[in-house]
């Protein structure tokens, strides 16, 4: 006869403990690859614009750390080891975080060459605000919806629900908006005019990956086709 075992409230809190473990060296590693690519790419270390992008960046991830549910950082450092993945994310993610790190590359490498004019200290500042508010909506958004993963998949695992608190009283993918705000503020941020054009191309691919989320989401997610029917549009209010 085997013996069966079952996991303890303690060894899923030893479980949940590794994930948040892993996630946190997740967040960490994409901290040192940002600083090394705009290092890197600008030759100059220093660059006034990159210390104050890193500082507004710092300042983001320990609003994240304090306001995050454990669950969520924990689903968001195993979600990608999942195999019930959408087919489509897969590849969709990855393209959108390649160009996310073009914009950072655009950016640098218009610092170094000196692409865009110099522009003035007020849109420096003005991208700076739209990158932390943009920031700022995606952690709001995580922070309403324990089931935020990183990639498109229904987890039936945990029980999954419709989340419609927060901004998503508002539209159905908050997240994907201020991601894109923030990929347009970050460009403005480090001075660079060029970097807009990935950024820009960014915020095309969220649109793509909401639509194909959308649909997914209503077809299989119960209780997701009545919300969207009270909250009418996606990602801007009046528009989609």
């Amino acid at each position: 006869m085997t013996e069966q075992r079952t996991q303890t409230p303690t060894g899923q809190n030893e479980d949940m403990d590794r994930a948040v473990a892993a996630r946190m060296r997740q967040v960490l590693g994409q901290f040192v690859m940002i600083v090394a690519i705009l290092v890197v790419t600008s030759g100059n270390w220093r660059w006034p614009w990159l210390w104050f992008y890193l500082l507004l960046s710092v300042c983001v991830l320990a609003v994240n750390a304090r306001v995050l549910p454990r669950e969520l950082m924990a689903e968001r450092g195993t979600g990608h080891r999942q195999e019930n993945v959408a087919s489509w994310d897969r590849v969709l993610s990855v393209l959108i975080g390649l160009v996310m790190l073009a914009v950072l590359v655009v950016c640098g490498l218009d610092e170094r060459f000196g692409w865009s004019p110099q522009l003035s200290l007020a849109v420096h500042l003005l991208g700076g605000a739209a990158f932390v508010l943009g920031q700022l909506l995606f952690t709001w958004a995580m922070a309403s919806n324990v089931f935020f993963s990183t990639m498109v998949r229904l987890q039936a695992e945990r029980g999954q629900t419709v989340a419609s608190s927060g901004p998503y009283r508002c539209v159905r993918h908050p997240g994907y908006v201020g991601y894109t705000v923030a990929a347009l503020g970050n460009a403005l941020l480090l001075g660079s005019l060029w970097g807009l054009v990935p950024a820009a191309v960014v915020g095309a691919g969220m649109i793509v990956r909401t639509a194909l989320e959308d649909r997914t989401l209503q077809e299989q997610l119960e209780g997701y086709k009545e919300y969207a029917q009270r909250v009418r549009y996606r990602l801007v209010p009046g528009i989609w």
